[in-house]
This record gives C-alpha cells, sequence and structure tokens, in this order.
C-alpha cells in the first residue's frame, strides 16, 4: 500500500459557519489585552506568540487548522489533498491555488507571486527566519499561474502541510517586502510594523510593546465582515491586570493567557463580567538547559557544544539531577490546578505523538544528591555550594516576568540548594524576553543564562516542523539575527537523522513512534530541557462578544472576522 498524505480525514472542505452578526463595522470598537505586549507585527522574525497572534489579525495564511484540529482553506480555495490532486502522488509536492479575487488591503491583487516570495523571503540563505522549521526540505516553489503555486520537497513528503499553514507562516506581501530579504529584514522598520495585509484588520497605529490601534479592511473578502469597525489591541502589564480587564471591570473584550492560579481566575469570574475560557492542546511549561558557556563575553557566534560547551550544565548527570529535584505535581497543584498536568514531554498531544515517558513525575532529591555524588561533583570547600572541575554549581535561572513563574521561581531555587545548586533569579518583561529584536541581549533566543523557563507549542496536530526546530542547524546565532528555536544549541546528528525520517515516513502508527523517540531524546536522553507542565490554555472573553471559538492548534485570533456584539449589550 502507497502512503498516504497524513491528516486527509481531518481535512475540513466546508466554509466556516457563519457568524450571527450585521454589516461590516456596525459594532464599533473591540479591545483585546495580551499582558505580554507585541514588538513586531512578522512572525517570521519573532517566534514569540503575543507576536504571532497579533500579526494573525492582518497577515493571513493558505490555511488554518480550526479548533479541532482540522485544516481549513483561508487564502486558498481548499486544502490540497491526493484526492484533489493537490499532493502529488510520489508525495514530492503540494500545489495550492488561490480564491479568486483576493485583494491585499491597499486594493491590489494577491497572487502566487506573493506565495512564492514568501517561501523565498523565509529561506534566504543570508537571513534569519524565526519559522524557517515549516520549510523544512522544501527544494523550490513555484509560480504555475497567477493563482497556483506549487511546492516542491526533496524527498516524499507524507504531510506537507508545513509552509503556508497556520498563523506561523502567513504569506507577506512582495512588493512592500521586496527590499527586505536576507540580513535587511530586521531594517525594514515599516513593513514588520505596518504589514499589508488580508486580514479583517488593518494597522492604523503600532507603537511597539504598548498598543496597536487598527480599524476594519475594507478589502476584506467577506463584505459583512469584521463586525467590528475598530480594533485596540493593548499589550503589556501583567495577567491579574487582564483577566480584571475583562472579568471584574468590562473595560477590555477578551484577555489572552491567564496565567494564573486557579482560584484566583475563578474569583474574578464571580464578577460577572466575563468568562473564563479553557483547552488543552500542546503547551508546555519547561525549563531550558543551555549546553552551551552563556557568557555574552564570548565572541558572537562562537557559542557551540563544541567550542564552548556550558562549564557544567554539559555533564548529563548535572542535568538529570535538577530534573530528579523538582516536584512537578505540587508546581500542578499551586500554579494551574485543573489547568495543569505534570508532564515529562515536550510534546504532550496528540495522542498518537505522546511519549508514555512519565520518569520525571516523583520528585527525588536523594537520589539527585546520589547522582552527583557518584559524578564527583561535590562540595569540596564546605560553603553548600556543590563543583565541578573547580566551578561551582552556581545557575542564573531567567523566566518572564508573571507570578506563577515567579512562585515556580522560588520553589525550584529551594530545590536546587537541597542538592548543593546555588540559584540566582532573574525575571524579564514578557514584551523583552519574547521580543524579536536581535540587538537586544535580553530575548530567550540570546539566552545569556544557565537556565531559563518558558512555555511554548506547535499549530496543528503533527510536531514535525516543530521538532525539527531542534536540529543542529537551527540554533540563534549573529547570522540568523538570532532567531531560531534552538535555543539551547542542543546537536545531535542523530537527532537530525531522525527528523529527516520523520519527514519521509507517511504511516501513522510508525510517524507515532519517531516522533517518542524525538521527544524522549529532547528529555529523558539528553535532559536538554525539563519538561514542566502540560498547561491548559486559559483566556477570558466578555460577555457581551460573540463569535469567540478557543483555539489551541493555531492562533487564539484566528476567527475574529467572526467575532461580534451580542445584541442587548
Amino acid at each position: 500500500m502507497r502512503p498516504k498524505a497524513l491528516l486527509l480525514g481531518a481535512v475540513a472542505t466546508a466554509a466556516l459557519a457563519p457568524a450571527a452578526m450585521a454589516e461590516r463595522g456596525s459594532d464599533g470598537n473591540v479591545s483585546i489585552i495580551y499582558w505580554q505586549a507585541p514588538s513586531i507585527l512578522n512572525p517570521y522574525l519573532s517566534s514569540g506568540t503575543k507576536d504571532i497572534e497579533s500579526a494573525s489579525l492582518v497577515i493571513e495564511p493558505l490555511g488554518r487548522y480550526d479548533e479541532t484540529g482540522a485544516l481549513v482553506p483561508f487564502l486558498a480555495e481548499s486544502i490540497p489533498t491526493i484526492e484533489n490532486g493537490g499532493v502529488s502522488e510520489d508525495l514530492t509536492s503540494i500545489t495550492w491555488k488561490l480564491k479568486e479575487g483576493l485583494k491585499w488591503s491597499d486594493g491590489s491583487a494577491v497572487t502566487s507571486a506573493d506565495v512564492k516570495f514568501t517561501a523565498d523571503y523565509c529561506m534566504h540563505p543570508e537571513g534569519g527566519c524565526a519559522q524557517l522549521a515549516k520549510f523544512e526540505g522544501v527544494s523550490s516553489v513555484d509560480i504555475v499561474d497567477d493563482l497556483t503555486v506549487k511546492v516542491t520537497f526533496s524527498e516524499p513528503k507524507p504531510v506537507p502541510y508545513g509552509p503556508f499553514m497556520g498563523g506561523q507562516s502567513p504569506i507577506i506581501q512582495a512588493a512592500q517586502f521586496a527590499d527586505c530579504l536576507g540580513p535587511k529584514a530586521p531594517e525594514c522598520t515599516e513593513a514588520n510594523f505596518n504589514p499589508i495585509g488580508t486580514g479583517p484588520f488593518v494597522v492604523d497605529e503600532f507603537k511597539p510593546n504598548d498598543v496597536i490601534t487598527m480599524s476594519a479592511n475594507p478589502n476584506y473578502r467577506d463584505p459583512d465582515k469584521p463586525a467590528f469597525a475598530t480594533l485596540t489591541f493593548k499589550g503589556g502589564g501583567d495577567a491579574t491586570a487582564a483577566g480584571r480587564a475583562v472579568m471584574e471591570t468590562g473595560e477590555y473584550d477578551y484577555a489572552w493567557n491567564l496565567q494564573l492560579a486557579p482560584e484566583v481566575i475563578a474569583k474574578m469570574a464571580e464578577a460577572g463580567r466575563g468568562t473564563p475560557i479553557a483547552a488543552f492542546g500542546t503547551l508546555v511549561e519547561r525549563i531550558e538547559l543551555n549546553l552551551t558557556n552563556p557568557s555574552p563575553d564570548l565572541p558572537e557566534g562562537e557559542r557551540s557544544t563544541a567550542k564552548a560547551p556550558h562549564p557544567f550544565l554539559s555533564d548529563l548527570k548535572v542535568r538529570k539531577a535538577l530534573s530528579m529535584a523538582i516536584d512537578r505535581e505540587l508546581l500542578v497543584e499551586i500554579g494551574y490546578g485543573q489547568a495543569g498536568r505534570p508532564t515529562c514531554n515536550v510534546v504532550p498531544a496528540p495522542e498518537l505523538y505522546a511519549s508514555d515517558n512519565t520518569d520525571c513525575i516523583g520528585q527525588d532529591i536523594a537520589g539527585a544528591n546520589a547522582l552527583l555524588d557518584e559524578a564527583g561533583v561535590v562540595d569540596t570547600d564546605g560553603d553548600g555550594i556543590r563543583e565541578k572541575d573547580g566551578v561551582p554549581l552556581k545557575i542564573l535561572y531567567q523566566t518572564s516576568t508573571n507570578a506563577v513563574r515567579q512562585d515556580f521561581q522560588a520553589l525550584i531555587k529551594q530545590w536546587w540548594s537541597e542538592i548543593g545548586v546555588e540559584t540566582e533569579l532573574r525575571n524579564i518583561s514578557g514584551s523583552v524576553f519574547f521580543g524579536g529584536d536581535p540587538g537586544s541581549p535580553d530575548t530567550f533566543q540570546r539566552f545569556y543564562a544557565d537556565v531559563e523557563m518558558y512555555a511554548n507549542n506547535f499549530d496543528g496536530t503533527d510536531p514535525e516542523s516543530y521538532l525539527a526546530q531542534r536540529t543542529c542547524d537551527k540554533f540563534p546565532s549573529p547570522d540568523t539575527q538570532w532567531q531560531g528555536e534552538n535555543i539551547n544549541r542542543y546537536c545531535d546528528p542523530a537527532y537530525d537523522e531522525l527528523v529527516a525520517e520523520l519527514g519521509r515516513t507517511g504511516e501513522l502508527e510508525k510517524r507515532g513512534e519517531i516522533a517518542k523517540k524525538l521527544n524522549d531524546m529532547l528529555t529523558k536522553d539528553s535532559y536538554s530541557m525539563l519538561p514542566l507542565v502540560d498547561r491548559g490554555r486559559v483566556s477570558a472573553h466578555s460577555n457581551t462578544l460573540g463569535g469567540v471559538i478557543l483555539n489551541v492548534w493555531d492562533s487564539e485570533l484566528w476567527n475574529a472576522a467572526d467575532w461580534y456584539r451580542l445584541e442587548g449589550s
């Protein structure tokens, strides 16, 4: 039996259900608050969720994932499959056809040249693209006609839905970004802050790390959408203030990522102005362990496990001991309640791809101490801090500013002290930490710390592109404008080979087996990262806002065109 392209059964061919709303712009203003403020509106230059999701209101992909994880067309007429002829029989190409009559917000026509340009932009050999893993295995992108583009892969690709699918891989306008290729990309401030798009809204003014004002796109493809004439996207503050602004004061209509203790959210909801919404997807809170020397004094580009290994985190037993000392069940209890689950996996879902690894769940302080003793990492001077080859185990532990994360830091610092590790805590504004500024030393990509904690996830239901982010060629560096998700600079040729095998494997059970192996290589085999919590995504919307459908497989704002003000509100 020949392999089939995956997810065909999950492809939705029907249009999205229409929302019960009036004509475009009839419902006034809608206001959104993200306590991590957007710093750029180009997801190819930032992997921060705040940037990807705010940009999704303006620029769109050919297809998205709906709230069930099914593939649905957006700018494309349909999702290409083997059955409809869009995916070649030999699985080496996928052909996309744009809907007719699509216009950019400036009134010009959307064509296949824009799609090809988007690929050229991200795949430019001298550039740094945060979403390069989406184009894994692509050998060429060719224009067939004005509305048709063909993506060809270097070998059979049973899951060809990496490029141009989901909020992480939208289409950008060739005319606007023409002079922004390669190393020039970060310099194009106007294009990066005010992209011309096809989405329901256009940018009127963008104040980085603060507020974005938008208005309805006059050239949006549905003449009756969006219902709101204007949109205000406020960034900054903290999760507590964001939750109160929707559920208690009613100042805002939608609040994202309420990373708060469950009793705090429940108390806010009692005010009756807003409703919390939650669902589990693939979001995992984790600690990344720096495998390289994090000193900013090293020459730029010199950080690698070969040239500049970390003085003590390069030791597997040290990394494993740090994991053993953590009580993940207690972290879930204090931080997330029913909205969290302890996990040892960086890929917690879907079930097909989730490893059965539970080795990390039970805390074992005694075992961690014994492991370090066995490794010869001992306290030689009696100051309570172990040393490896004369280097004290002193850790700088950074994360974004957030009450739950600071609680986690305090507990983990205490547990690590019980195994002879001294920990300095640092927290950085989420707008900076997750920002895309290549000149900032405080981004999570630069990683000038020993360990750092944050959450990440992948769009859609297949983890291939997500796992491909950890190959040897994906670590951030000056050559990539510090873009790339392999932030701890993990590098294992065997891992890279297995990622390539996943890319050419079509049989579902086999894909699941490979993904689990890759997950385990990153976690229980190498301890290059320490998964902590499988987090349910929790947000909230005003009781006067209709049409909201929480989507944990794509941008939360994926269907903002369908939002409307409820009658009588």
